[in-house]
């Protein structure tokens, strides 16, 4: 009974996360040793920076283009970018990302065409890019739904003995929800290789995080089903990219699945739609400003002499260029063809499609004429 007893403290003492959030990089610059996650190299790390200032540059941009009506909705991600590049540089080609409405940079990092990126929150039809191309699932709106196609992904690749990693993207607000909790359940149930990151921002729209769960952290939630959990300073790209990368590492080699909660904070509404004044203080948003994961990594790598007045303006052409591409993909009108109401609904269009699309062609002719 002692040796069980024993070895059942092993188990829960190896899934259980650090006591404070896994950390690299302070927010002054300065290197913070890990026993546990090994500081990435510098030049890793400044390839990773220079895409947060592009992902900086997106927010910005999406922003500007909500304002000029170019797009109907955008779920900022200004503060997190460290948590969106790090999801993207985790993964390998053949792996699965399944992303959130804010995840809009961790998918443009993945490789997605900006303009594709963008086509769901510009209003269009459809989700505007091919997930099997690029291993992205489209961007969910509803809260934790994705979780759970995520395991049907990951359980598929098993099945099939492939090679293949699934990170299961959500935020804070998605832990609350039952799909959140039957994802977990069955991908420690079936062991399968799936990261589950949770970027807790601290709002769920405008529910505080102490109004969800008052559990330690919500990465302890990951003991009550048999998988390890981790917390990470989602403001600390190279923590980010320590603890995803051991996870994805330990997913690919069998290990199963593990659940890694960043801290981090939304700084921005939650969309354009939101008066976020009405549920947090001027005050609370000013205390994250000098944890910015930008002006960290920047003073970390600035003082390695790696970082250059040559590379910022590098940099911050590529991440204008980008924005050039939004601005013009977006400023485009959509050519639209009446008969994509037709096309895509059955492989082969059924009697009464075939009698609409007729009756829909008939009425346009005679518009021209």
């Amino acid at each position: 009974m002692a040796q069980t007893a024993a070895a059942q403290d092993g188990a829960e003492s190896f899934m259980l996360p650090q006591a404070a959030p896994v950390q690299l990089v302070d927010p002054d610059g300065r290197h913070v040793h890990n026993d546990m996650y090994p500081l990435p190299d510098g030049q890793t790390l400044l390839a990773e920076y220079r895409q947060l200032v592009i992902g900086r540059r997106v927010n910005e941009q999406a922003n500007a283009l909500v304002r000029q009506g170019r797009l109907a909705v955008y779920p900022s991600s200004h503060g997190q970018e460290a948590c969106q590049v790090a999801a993207a540089a985790c993964l390998q080609g053949q792996d699965w990302m399944f992303p959130t409405y804010r995840d809009t940079v961790a998918v443009m990092a993945r490789g997605v065409d900006p303009i594709q990126t963008l086509t769901l929150l510009r209003g269009d039809w459809h989700s505007g890019y091919d997930p099997y191309e690029h291993k992205v699932s489209i961007q969910a709106t509803p809260l934790a739904t994705q979780l759970l196609h995520a395991v049907g992904v990951a359980h598929a690749a098993k099945l099939k003995g492939e090679d293949t990693v699934v990170l299961a993207m959500c935020g804070d607000g998605a832990t609350s929800e039952g799909d959140f909790h039957e994802a977990l359940n069955f991908a420690a149930v079936f062991h399968l290789p799936v990261v589950f990151f949770v970027q807790n921002n601290q709002y769920a729209i405008s529910v505080p995080l102490k109004h969800q769960s008052v559990a330690p952290s919500l990465a302890h939630k990951a003991i009550g089903y048999g998988m390890p959990g981790e917390r990470v300073d989602g403001n600390d790209l190279a923590a980010l990219l320590g603890v995803l990368l051991k996870g994805v590492d330990r997913a690919r080699a069998g290990g199963g699945p593990v659940l890694v909660e960043a801290f981090t904070y939304r700084m921005q509404s939650h969309t354009n739609a939101d008066d976020a004044t009405r549920y947090r203080t001027d005050e609370e948003v000013q205390a994250w400003l000098p944890r910015d994961p930008i002006i960290r990594l920047r003073s970390y790598l600035t003082g390695l002499h790696l970082l250059t007045e040559q590379k910022e303006e590098e940099f911050a052409r590529d991440a204008e260029t980008v924005a050039a591409r939004m601005r013009d993909g977006l400023n485009a009108e959509v050519q639209v063809d009446p008969e994509d109401l037709f096309r895509f609904v059955y492989t082969e269009k059924t009697a009464q499609l075939r009698e609409q699309a007729a009756k829909l062609r008939e009425e346009l002719s005679r518009e021209t004429v």
